[in-house]
């Protein structure tokens, strides 16, 4: 990048500004432990919850069962799970539910929405499983096997290598049947010997290819456990174990390959595994959400167009008239030199705190400020994470001198200065590092009802108050801004369009190129972390549709003059990570009945 003499003026004072204490003050001050010990009265308070001990022993004992039924899409982990959800439905129905507090009621509200939800889930991993099973008629024979072991039942070697043996074979008829499927041979074939075809789709068989590999691994620490420390066992099942450990890698490889169309050593392909209308109705329920998906994807379409609308007016200011997508590229090249991202990310770290804390906009603990740490992203993480990811540890992207020069342009103008300054307080104060250090604290029993649309929805409402109060100082400043806040429209619209079957993973690539304005490896990154199975589905809408419950709460309480904002930001904090309905049910005092169901149209008005 060529940069005239006032840019590298402005670069070298950036990174002098970095390099130095925040203040005079803050490099003279002890730290006092006044400031991270707590009040004695602090010390001895309890939740007002009644309901507080159950939603841990709830979110403890599912966990545990988590870990115990842990074979991909079995059927006895479904079972097990359903009994347990059941249970705690029969039990809380019995809770004297009329008695309780604001408080208890809202948990319990959420837990019931939790089981509600979970056995939803269970219902879809089982439909899932469904549209697999032709293509894994051997997974049962290897959760048996898995089963067996966690029972701690008397193993017989002999019977152990003959399922194994069994197991190889039909794995290697399956691949072939699969694989005379995308051949097309039909069924006449069969009479000349060979395997009847199955066929199925890509979406499926990338499905199944990653459950092959799972129950793969699960079968290798089966057969560790037994193998060595029983002689007879490894005389017995070391040689058909060790062919269909290899049978089944090479199904996995062969679904990848021959189905998906995925070359070896390429990346993943971006498919996505649509839950359909019915699917996004119930994660919306679970979420306390009354909108449908079309009105969602409506609200996303009229803030993208307010971001369009500001975007030209920041155009206009730098001198290049509407055309905000020459602004934008000017902005891509405002990046700091290899090395500089670290100091640069100090910077504005420290610059967040000073802006909220001078403007008494929340409590930020003097512990909260000390904590927080930095580390930097592999270039393999950042394939899927091409932006800072954070909380008290903030995780930095920028190019290694090992990447290719196209990715290092792309990483340094996807992460430039204006994009950074944005996204720097999303991760760490008042974002996600102060969310996690409150709640970590206060009512912490309710991270069993954690929720994107009051974490990921909380840092995007920072981004709207620190907007609102003339945190950007420049033009720049505004199109880093709101570059970001067209992604989280962008995000609504890619996501549950996706999920609704009416777009497909490539065209939200070329939609976040083309709309929003991102590097296409960059947006592919994006892409392929939204819809890559890591994410639950509404991930994504989360960001700006939980930004704008808070903003629309905040209509309420502060705006009204009902709290100041400090109160009304540290009430947020010390709540617990929930659905942002009961945020406001608990604020507003609503009143709140066993069946409640959500109701609040908070997206009806910009």
């Amino acid at each position: 990048m060529i940069r005239t003499p006032a840019q590298l003026l402005a670069t070298a004072a950036m990174l002098a500004a970095a390099a130095l204490p925040r203040t005079a003050a803050a490099q003279d001050a002890p730290i006092r432990e006044t400031e991270t010990v707590p009040p004695a009265a602090a010390l001895t308070s309890a939740t007002s919850s009644d309901l507080h001990d159950a939603v841990t022993r709830f979110g403890t004992d599912r966990s545990a069962l988590m870990r115990r039924y842990d074979a991909p899409y079995s059927a006895a982990r479904r079972e097990r799970l359903r009994a347990f959800y059941t249970d705690w439905q029969e039990r809380l129905a019995s809770l004297p539910f009329e008695s309780y507090g604001v408080e208890s009621r809202i948990d319990y509200i959420l837990l019931i929405a939790e089981l509600r939800y979970d056995l939803a889930l269970l219902d879809r991993e089982e439909r899932m499983a469904a549209e697999m099973a032709p293509l894994l008629p051997f997974s049962n024979a290897v959760v048996q096997l898995l089963e067996s072991r966690r029972e701690l039942e008397t193993i017989d070697p002999p019977a152990v290598a003959q399922t194994l043996a069994t197991i190889a074979a039909v794995v290697d008829s399956t691949r072939r049947r699969v694989e005379a499927g995308v051949r097309d041979t039909g069924d006449a074939d069969v009479a000349n010997g060979d395997p009847a075809p199955i066929r199925t789709t890509r979406i499926v068989a990338f499905r199944t290819a990653a459950t092959v590999n799972d129950l793969r691994q699960n079968l290798q620490r089966w057969y560790r456990f037994y193998s060595g420390y029983d002689p007879l066992f490894t005389w017995w099942a070391a040689e058909p174990y060790e062919r269909a450990n290899a049978d089944l890698e090479a199904y996995a490889k062969s679904l990848r390959e021959r189905v998906v169309g995925i070359r070896e050593g390429a990346d993943d392909p971006i498919l996505g595994d649509p839950i359909g209308t019915e699917g996004l109705r119930a994660d919306l329920a679970h979420e306390l959400i009354a909108y449908s998906p079309a009105e969602l994807v409506s609200i996303a379409e009229r803030e993208f167009a307010w971001c369009e609308a500001e975007m030209r007016r920041a155009a206009r200011d730098m001198g290049l008239g509407d055309d905000w997508k020459a602004a934008l590229e000017h902005v891509k090249t405002l990046y700091v030199d290899p090395g500089g991202q670290t100091e640069l990310t100090r910077t504005l770290a420290y610059e967040a705190i000073d802006f909220i804390e001078s403007r008494d906009l929340v409590t930020v603990p003097p512990l909260a400020k000390e904590v927080w740490r930095m580390e930097m992203l592999s270039p393999e993480q950042q394939k899927v994470a091409p932006f800072y990811l954070g909380g008290e540890v903030i995780q930095v992207a920028f190019p290694t001198d090992g990447m290719v020069h196209e990715d290092k342009m792309m990483a340094m103008r996807g992460n430039n200065v204006h994009f950074s300054r944005a996204v720097v307080h999303h991760e760490l104060i008042p974002g996600h590092h102060l969310q996690g250090y409150m709640s970590a604290r206060y009512n912490p029993h309710r991270r069993a009802f954690s929720t994107p649309f009051w974490s990921e929805g909380n840092a995007v409402y920072w981004e709207m108050v620190l907007w609102d109060l003339g945190f950007p100082q420049s033009p720049e400043d505004r199109v880093g801004m709101l570059l970001w806040r067209m992604h989280r429209a962008a995000r609504i619209i890619f996501s549950l369009n996706v999920h609704l079957g009416t777009m497909t993973g490539e065209e939200a690539i070329d939609f976040l190129v083309d709309r929003v304005g991102h590097e296409r490896a960059n947006a592919t990154a994006e892409v392929r972390r939204s819809l890559n199975g890591s994410y639950p589905p509404l991930y994504q809408a989360a960001y700006m549709l939980g930004a704008l419950q808070f903003r629309a709460l905040a209509r309420e309480l502060v705006d009204s003059g009902r709290m100041s904002r400090r109160a009304f930001h540290d009430a947020i904090l010390q709540g617990g990570n929930m659905p942002v309905e009961m945020v406001r049910a608990r604020l507003l005092g609503i009143p709140l009945t066993r069946d409640y169901a959500p109701r609040w149209r908070f997206g009806d008005q910009r």
